[in-house]
């Protein structure tokens, strides 16, 4: 895809089979989750309010879960991180580029994973390798995670702004990026379950088009630029179509990843 293509639109029509479709309608839906933190969580309550059942896990161990998983109710427990890649078809990773080398590498072989992930020097240290553009953030996790097929999503939109936005009307969209179709429809069907439109923002390497200071990263959700700008944390959020989100990342251009501070 050159930078004039702009992405197709993953609707419920072109990234779900109907035997897909039916094992959703009969079989308890199961996800889990390694990362406890704001976006980690954020997906964990959508996934319970979806009908999932939901497996957490993080660093610190099961027991400094007990708050969340309690406030999440009887589909939610906590876990290890080789329980919640095992638990689910898809198990979402939410959690800092530099706590790869702790996770239970070979228990991602095989799997699609969700990854919700970006690259911020200030909490990551500097990447030669992403700081060079040499390759995306996306390609890098996929690099750290052989045997695994990495697709990104969540990545694009701020956490308090995940639930404000799911089941909007009209329908929020987010970006889904990834090598893989089977995979990044197996994702979308995620992503649409939890309340947003997943619309297919190309490959791997394509997927700086909703990193950090690209044109599709988080402002584009904000219902007020000015306010965003003085303190994105309190800066109400507004849907973006699949449309615009579209147009967004066909104009999007690549940041100066090097020059990054936050």
């Amino acid at each position: 895809m050159t930078d004039r293509t702009v992405p197709r639109v993953l609707t419920s029509t072109n990234h779900r089979t109907t035997k897909e479709t039916e094992m959703n309608d009969t079989d308890t839906k199961r996800i889990g989750i390694i990362g406890s933190g704001d976006i980690g969580s954020g997906i964990a309550r959508l996934a319970v309010a979806a009908g999932y059942d939901v497996l957490i896990a993080n660093s610190r161990g099961p027991e400094s879960l007990r708050g969340l998983v309690e406030e999440l109710g009887p589909r939610a427990r906590a876990g290890e991180s080789r329980e919640a890649v095992e638990f689910g078809d898809v198990p979402v990773l939410a959690v800092p580029l530099g706590a790869y080398q702790a996770l239970p590498g070979d228990a991602f072989s095989g799997r699609t994973i969700l990854s919700t992930g970006n690259y911020y020097p200030h909490r990551d240290g500097r990447i030669a390798r992403l700081d060079a553009l040499e390759l995306t953030t996306a390609e890098l996790e996929q690099d750290m995670l052989p045997g695994a097929v990495v697709i990104k999503a969540f990545n694009n939109i701020l956490f308090h702004h995940i639930p404000t936005l799911a089941h909007s009307s009209p329908r929020t969209a987010l970006a889904v990026s990834g090598d893989e179709a089977k995979a990044k429809g197996k994702v979308s069907a995620i992503v649409d379950d939890l309340g947003f439109e997943p619309v297919d923002a190309g490959t791997l390497a394509e997927s700086w088009r909703a990193e950090p200071e690209s044109g599709a990263y988080t402002s584009i959700y904000a219902a007020d630029l000015e306010a965003f700008t003085a303190d994105y944390l309190s800066a109400p959020a507004a849907p973006v179509t699949a449309d615009r989100l579209r147009e967004l990342l066909a104009a999007s251009t690549r940041a100066d990843v090097a020059a990054r501070q936050f």
